[in-house]
């Protein structure tokens, strides 16, 4: 006999089925046992006869078990319209315990007090069975399957960009990876796919897209995580108003078929300039919701028109990255850097920022004068980005592309207060795997020896 889920049982009801899951709870009447049985589609009432099934004694709350029986209709008064099975039970004939468990470390009803997360953290395989937490990853499968297929139909191509590449100046620190052939050389893991998906435009891909990792060692923030999930596009011959609104169309209908409950406040998307955003709100990501206490409003924006350089420990640094076009010549650039707008453009939704991007500088000389501004020597440049440069030389179209972050526009959606509960498995704040004590330092020395690293134990200290 094979196995069913436990959804499917309702239409079963006086079939013998094979059923298999955690026991959620126990409830002793005497004579009779009634235990709860939770598989990945919901629980179903199993009621057992304590004295043909002797072994009913040594289940607890989550043992693993797999039971036999007939589906019945429930009296009417009994029926729990709260869980889609609660029309049904099954009565067990057969009771098998596949896997015990020890007492788990902390109770899986939503409605218990709040857990501590580093609890949560450490034994997050146990967290990930709260029902809380399978909503908020199905509903992210759901939409990223969504918005796969969303740009499939409007002709956008999935391409992979490498994770061990090289490091360049983006914004944040790159994480280093020593290279074992090459002694005293290292990778760096990616901030972006940034230059690979321009390099992807040069070489005829006219529209790309990819959910991509990223890392980044940056500051503790509750938004923040060192590795993220990116949903990365670029796209060809385009302005800006043309990818505008294809992120407003995509958004649109992300939240029309995946998150029908919410309402979006204002279509289309309003358009607001930076200088608009800062003089009116005092912040770059405004919350434009009427009523910030009703989850289920979705005020998106775009903000617009961002200065193209902003003023850092005595000199500049680029407010997006380098890569942005310019409102200005070369020339002009030089000259008066602070002065300078640009192509670069956010999405905003309730307060927060979920996606970033830019029309891009594709012209050789407009990228060597924001390299120069950014305080870069003509060595340096060749350095770091002479590949890009040499690509531009080879015909390259105008582009443009946004890259949103994935975790933080669930985080919103599902009405979460930290990306950590819509990914799997997270890290802490500082950058912490409870769950597999990393980072570790148990690292062999002979493992150093073969990278050619040598621990300095009193910086250590």
């Amino acid at each position: 006999m094979n196995r069913i889920s436990n959804e499917k049982a309702v239409s079963f009801s006086g079939k013998k089925v094979k059923l298999a899951g955690w026991v959620s709870s126990i409830r002793s009447h005497g004579k009779i046992v009634f235990l709860d049985i939770r598989d990945e589609t919901g629980i179903i009432q199993a009621v057992v006869n304590p004295e043909k099934l002797k072994m009913i004694s040594d289940i607890k709350n989550e043992t693993v078990v797999e039971v036999v029986g007939e589906i019945k209709k429930r009296p009417e008064k009994m029926v729990n319209p709260e869980i889609k099975t609660g029309s049904v039970e099954i009565g067990v004939s057969k009771l098998k315990i596949l896997s015990d468990t020890e007492t788990i470390p902390f109770e899986l009803d939503e409605t218990q007090k709040k857990i501590n997360e580093e609890v949560r953290m450490k034994y997050r395989y146990i967290d990930l069975r709260r029902e809380r937490m399978q909503r908020n990853l199905r509903k992210r499968h759901e939409s990223t399957q969504f918005l796969r297929n969303f740009l499939s139909e409007n002709g956008f191509i999935g391409i992979e960009t490498p994770i061990l590449t090289k490091s360049t100046p983006e914004g944040a620190r790159d994480f280093l990876v020593p290279s074992r052939k090459i002694p005293g050389s290292f990778y760096a893991l990616p901030q972006s796919p940034q230059q690979y998906k321009q390099l992807l435009m040069v070489g005829g891909f006219e529209k790309y897209f990819q959910f991509a990792r990223c890392f980044r060692d940056e500051d503790v923030r509750a938004d923040r995580q060192a590795e993220f999930t990116q949903l990365d596009i670029e796209m060809s011959f385009v302005d800006r108003d043309d990818v505008l609104k294809l992120v407003e169309e995509m958004y649109i209908e992300l939240v029309e078929n995946v998150f029908p409950n919410k309402s979006i406040k204002e279509k289309p998307f309003p358009k607001i300039s930076y200088d608009e955003a800062i003089s009116r709100w005092n912040s770059d990501r405004p919350d434009l919701r009427k009523d910030k206490d009703n989850p289920d409003e979705l005020a998106f924006a775009f903000i617009v028109d961002f200065p193209m350089f902003e003023k850092f420990d005595g000199g500049f640094r680029a407010e997006h990255h380098p890569f942005t076009k310019p409102k200005a010549t070369p020339k002009e650039i030089r000259k008066n850097p602070e002065k300078i707008k640009s192509f670069q453009y956010d999405l905003v939704l309730n307060g927060a920022e979920i996606g970033g991007g830019s029309i891009r500088a594709h012209k050789p000389d407009m990228l060597k004068a924001i390299f120069e501004v950014l305080g870069h020597k003509e060595e340096e440049i060749e350095n770091k980005f002479g590949h890009l440069l040499e690509a531009f030389n080879y015909g390259v179209p105008p582009h443009g592309g946004m890259a949103f972050g994935f975790d933080r526009l669930l985080m919103v959606l599902l009405e979460e207060e930290s990306i950590r509960d819509v990914i799997a498995f997270p890290k802490t704040g500082d950058g912490r795997g409870l769950m597999m004590n990393t980072p570790s330092a148990d690292i062999s020395p002979d493992q150093l020896k073969e990278l050619s690293i040598k621990i300095d134990h009193e910086s250590e200290n």
